[in-house]
């Protein structure tokens, strides 16, 4: 039986200074060389993972932006890439204007994503932006208005603030079916939480469906923390909370293992598989 092992990153497979284990890596690398297939399937962007992830042989197409993009990194191609579609577009942006709120927009251009933001006001807005451009050398463009970017392949809008100024602007959104909306407590600073907005079709079930569909697999075993990964689960023959995972994804897990700060993961696949 061809069976797919893939797991989120952060809070699940990295440890809380984001990064994977020696011990983490060397278990993946002799898992995929012994013929066992692995994948990530994450909110990170590809820069940030490839960084993250150097010296791990990944031999199945990762999963990012929470199911907006299927990226090949033997052929270093994008597979599959989901845009929100113009109406729906021009909604999520009236939508932060009326609430005064912004954050990052994401585009795919001539084959490549690329990063755009109005302002870095906030404190917290500044730092993941110094963050992502400083350690992962990642380009930001300024626009004085998302709305002169109504024109582009948007695929993404991401954004982290207080949970009372982003939930009214959660809620506005839900209500539209052509909008795939993740609301969720960030795990490295849990007085933040982000909103993410991508299309109806990207999400991370329908990218794992895709990979199944498309490499054959016959059984999926999946990892996950966060409620960004239920989606995960529901596509998983069996799914796996670590230790450190929500109680709502504790209680749709298969199982409860061990913490993402003990190798979780990799100690399961080592002592299961």
């Amino acid at each position: 039986m061809k069976t797919l092992y893939i797991s989120d990153l952060d809070g699940t497979l990295l440890n809380k200074n984001q990064e994977i284990t020696p011990a983490a890596k060397k278990s993946i690398n002799r898992f995929t060389s012994n013929g066992g297939f692995f994948a990530v399937a994450t909110a990170r962007t590809l820069d940030t993972v490839l960084h993250i992830l150097s010296g791990v042989n990944l031999n199945v197409p990762i999963i990012l932006l929470n199911g907006v993009s299927v990226y090949d990194t033997q052929t270093q191609q994008y597979l599959k890439i989901e845009t929100i579609d113009p109406y729906c577009l021009s909604r999520l942006f009236k939508t932060l204007t009326d609430f005064n709120a912004t954050g990052f927009v994401y585009a795919c251009e001539n084959g490549d994503i690329t990063h755009y933001y109005e302002n870095l006001d906030a404190e917290h807005r500044k730092a993941f932006h110094d963050d992502r451009s400083g350690k992962y050398g990642r380009v930001y463009t300024q626009t004085s208005s998302f709305a002169e970017l109504c024109d582009r392949d948007i695929i993404y809008f991401s954004t982290c603030d207080d949970y009372k100024i982003l939930y009214p602007i959660y809620e506005a959104l839900r209500i539209e079916p052509r909008l795939n909306i993740e609301f969720y407590r960030d795990i490295y600073h849990e007085e933040f939480w982000y909103l993410e907005v991508c299309s109806a079709a990207a999400s991370k079930y329908n990218a794992v469906m895709y990979l199944k569909e498309k490499y054959g697999f016959n059984r999926i075993i999946s990892f996950g923390d966060n409620l960004n990964d239920l989606p995960l689960f529901r596509a998983s023959d069996e799914c796996y909370a670590v230790s450190n995972a929500k109680t709502e994804v504790k209680e749709r897990a298969t199982a409860v293992i061990g913490s993402n700060e003990n190798d979780g993961v990799v100690k399961w696949i080592e002592e299961n598989v």
